[in-house]
């Protein structure tokens, strides 16, 4: 539960109105993990996923909106550069979905929002921004009377973990804002730096825990498997995943304040 006392979504947006990058990653990353985050997000949802030529099935255990903070009644959604989401994932016992997850989560999204950009420049990673976006997104669920805590996809793009991240260390990979099913807008990106953070960006996590044929089994096990990573990623296998992306964190501490 959230504590007693926590920030609603306003009161949080307030005080982070003036920040941008990583000072107010540092203030979303303290806020989540003291446990201020929506009630609603608190139940995973199941997600199925198959790969041709696998003799296997795959349940993953997802959020079922991005992560935000306050409460259910006032909560605002919560883009993050890479550093902050990966820290954040870690704390909790959760990975970033790949592409292939992103795709299955929407097949499955019980509500299917449609994306609604805003026009671009500088003004795309302020504060403002975000609120305004969080507020068409409130009046597009309200028209749909579309509850809290049913799988809800379509809205954001996803950051998302693929081979990429270490072949081009110092970037954020994004991937989604689908319009429908195999039809998202942004395909896989590298092409901002690992601070960067704009309005349309989502953090969606799943559970390090997965299940093969209905056994629990580790996210970072199935993906380093050549047999079974298709099921996860169409990258192929991603071995010794927990160790690469604490690789990651550290190159990401010493990146330069500059970089983009």
């Amino acid at each position: 539960m959230r504590p007693a006392g926590a920030a609603t979504g306003t009161q949080f947006v307030r005080r982070v109105e003036p920040l941008t990058g990583p000072a107010r990653d540092s203030q979303v990353r303290l806020e989540l993990m003291t446990g201020n985050l929506p009630n609603f997000l608190r139940q995973l949802v199941p997600v199925s996923l198959t790969a041709a030529d696998v003799a296997h099935s795959l349940t993953v255990c997802v959020l079922p909106d991005y992560l935000a903070v306050g409460s259910d009644r006032d909560f605002v959604f919560v883009p993050m550069g890479l550093d902050a989401a990966l820290t954040v994932a870690s704390r909790f016992g959760f990975e970033l979905p790949t592409p292939k997850i992103v795709d299955a989560i929407y097949a499955e999204s019980a509500v299917k929002l449609r994306p609604q950009p805003l026009p671009a420049g500088n003004a795309m990673r302020s504060t403002d921004y975000f609120v305004h976006h969080n507020l068409l997104i409130t009046e597009q669920r309200m028209e749909l009377d579309a509850p809290l805590g049913e799988l809800t996809s379509g809205h954001k793009k996803d950051l998302v973990l693929t081979s990429l991240l270490w072949r081009v260390p110092g970037r954020v990979a994004i991937y989604g804002w689908h319009r429908a099913v195999d039809a998202p807008i942004q395909p896989l990106s590298t092409v901002h730096g690992a601070r960067y953070a704009d309005y349309s960006h989502g953090i969606r996590l799943v559970s390090d825990t997965v299940y093969v044929d209905g056994n629990p089994r580790s996210f970072a096990e199935v993906i380093a498997d050549p047999s079974l990573a298709p099921l996860l990623s169409r990258d192929g296998p991603l071995p010794h995943l927990a160790e690469q992306i604490s690789a990651l964190r550290a190159h990401l501490e010493r990146l330069l304040p500059g970089s983009r």
